[in-house]
């Protein structure tokens, strides 16, 4: 040894010669600061103390697509469908719009008309981009035909 004497503790360290940053990444943990569980119920000296204790069976080992042959493969659509868990609308949080079921639509605005409209005719007024409904034109409309509504009717 050199005779150089360590100190037992940073405390015995002269003041100037300490952190000056305040380092509490080493203190322990209080109970408020712990996940949720039990491990206060078994050791409410020093909840760290508790531990951990994993579950009975292992979550995923029997699942699609652990294997090198199932990830390849991919999983069949059936499978997928038996798994899926509906969504509950009640826990969506709902704001009345489109949650009707078997209907074309619930969005009624400005911008969305209700009536449908027929044959469009473009008017001549420029630069401006309007046109006129002239009526069904006798056959089926195209579905481009079909989704045109009419929005309001301008006086003048």
């Amino acid at each position: 040894m050199t005779g150089i004497e360590l100190p037992d503790s940073p405390d015995d360290l002269p003041a100037d010669d300490r952190d000056s940053v305040d380092d509490t990444s080493h203190e322990q943990l209080q109970e408020a600061d712990l996940l949720d569980g039990d491990a206060p119920e078994r050791d409410p000296e020093d909840p760290l103390d508790a531990g951990w204790i994993p579950n009975e069976r292992t979550r995923g080992v029997d699942a699609w697509g652990v294997t090198q042959r199932e990830e390849e493969d991919g999983e069949p659509l059936d499978g997928r469908l038996r798994r899926e868990i509906p969504e509950d609308p009640d826990d969506l949080g709902s704001d009345g719009l489109g949650d009707a079921s078997d209907t074309d639509g619930e969005l009624y605005d400005d911008e969305v008309g209700n009536a449908r409209s027929g044959r469009l005719v473009l008017r001549d007024e420029g630069d401006e981009g309007y046109a006129d409904d002239v009526g069904v034109d006798g056959a089926g409309a195209s579905a481009e035909e079909a989704a045109m509504h009419v929005v309001g009717q301008d006086e003048g």
